[in-house]
Order: structure tokens, then sequence, then C-alpha cells
């Protein structure tokens, strides 16, 4: 995990925590983790060491403030108090005891999107620069215009959805990719129980990329999380 970059949003309100994680997810931030208790909250901190935190105040077993400072004593990273506390003397305390921003309901999600965006980069997590000519991972290569891949040199023939679930998991290699990520970036909806739709095209998929479809060597399935590229097969 350690080269993945993981957001962990810390909200009860479980609409708003889902809508929110979907927003980052359009704005190409795929490692999004949810907790809804400070308890669940610190212990997913420890385990995967996220780049950023956005942190309720209200918690139903304790407030933000008290996580926030826990985290403080062990990391740096960003922390985006999200609260429908908006006293000046409210932001002044998040500031205070180590908030590095914070955000009022209720808000814009995609506000909080740009937000996070602003903080990685202050972070040093920085964008993708310019789109190179290809796009190499392990033995794969992904023409600029995203139209055509190979492997070894050869062509492979895909369909257009072959070729954006392709394009999605190139872009984030070794990322875990939810069902849900994958369907809303490449047929470009709302998933609504589309899980049907995603593991055919995988299926199809490995037919034509994996030498053993039934025992893939690059699109791995983790259980219960999604799919993700193993770059190195």
């Amino acid at each position: 995990m350690a080269n993945e970059q993981w957001i962990l949003i810390i909200e009860d309100e479980e609409d708003l925590a889902r809508l929110l994680e979907k927003v980052l997810h359009k704005e190409s931030i795929f490692n999004v983790l949810t907790a809804g208790t400070v308890a669940d909250g610190w212990k997913k901190f420890q385990h995967y060491n996220p780049a950023l935190v956005l942190l309720d105040i209200m918690l139903p077993d304790g407030e933000g403030y008290d996580l926030c400072k826990q985290i403080r004593e062990v990391s740096n990273v960003p922390i985006l108090f999200l609260s429908a506390k908006d006293e000046e003397i409210d932001k002044l305390l998040g500031l205070a005891i180590g908030g590095d921003d914070y955000i009022t309901k209720p808000f814009s999600p995609k506000e909080v999107a740009y937000r996070v965006k602003a903080q990685l980069r202050r972070a040093g997590f920085s964008e993708a620069k310019d789109a190179p000519e290809s796009l190499q991972v392990g033995p794969f290569e992904l023409s600029p215009n995203e139209k055509e891949l190979k492997t070894d040199g050869k062509t492979i023939e895909l369909t257009a959805k072959e070729i954006g679930l392709m394009s999605c998991f190139m872009h984030h290699p070794n990322q875990i990719l939810s069902k849900e990520t994958l369907f809303e970036h490449v047929w470009g909806d709302d998933f609504f129980g589309s899980d049907n739709t995603v593991m055919v095209h995988i299926r199809r998929l490995r037919e034509k990329i994996e030498a053993e479809p039934s025992n893939p060597s690059f699109i791995l399935t983790v259980k219960g999380l999604g799919y993700k590229l193993h770059s190195k097969g």
C-alpha cells in the first residue's frame, strides 16, 4: 500500500460520504476510504496511512477535534474538517489544533474535491503532466488517442469498452478500482447495480490479454473490493 495514495473520509452521514467518494472518483482520485466513527477512522488511518483526511467534527463516538489531535501526534497529512458548525470560533479551533482547512455544511461536493486536490498539490502529490506519446504499463502499450492496445508489439483487437477498461487500469496500475468506479469511468453513468456488466467485460478482456484467463496474471480480482492491474504480471 505504500505506493498508493489514499483519501480517508470520516463522516457518519453515509449518503454524504458516498457522494464525496463519487465526486473524487470523477476527479480521478480513485483510492477513497470511508469511516463513520472515530474508532473506525483511526483504525483505517493507521492501516492505510492516507495522503489526506476529510474529517467530520460530530461523530457518533466522539469529536473529530480529538481525532485530529491524535493524528497530529503521528502525522502531518492534510486534514480538512467538514462541519455544520459555522461559527468563527469553531473554525479557529479546528485550524488551531492542526486542521488545514475548514469546510462548513452545506457545501458543494465539487468544491471539496478541488480543495482536496489543492491540498494534495501543496503536500507534494503533483498531478499528471502532459500525457506521454503512449502509455506503457508492463507488457502493454496504449496509443496516445487510447484506441489501440499493443503487447510485445502486437496489436490486440479490443472493443471501445475494453479499451476504456484498460485505459482506466493503465492510468492507475497496482491500484484497486471498484466495480462502481470502473462502470462510472467507462460507461459514464451511475452504477446502480450494474455489477454483471462490469464482470462480463472484465472476463472478455481477460480472454484477450491473459495467457490463462481463468488464472489471470494481470487483471486481478481483489475479493470484496474490485480489480487491479498488476503491472508485472
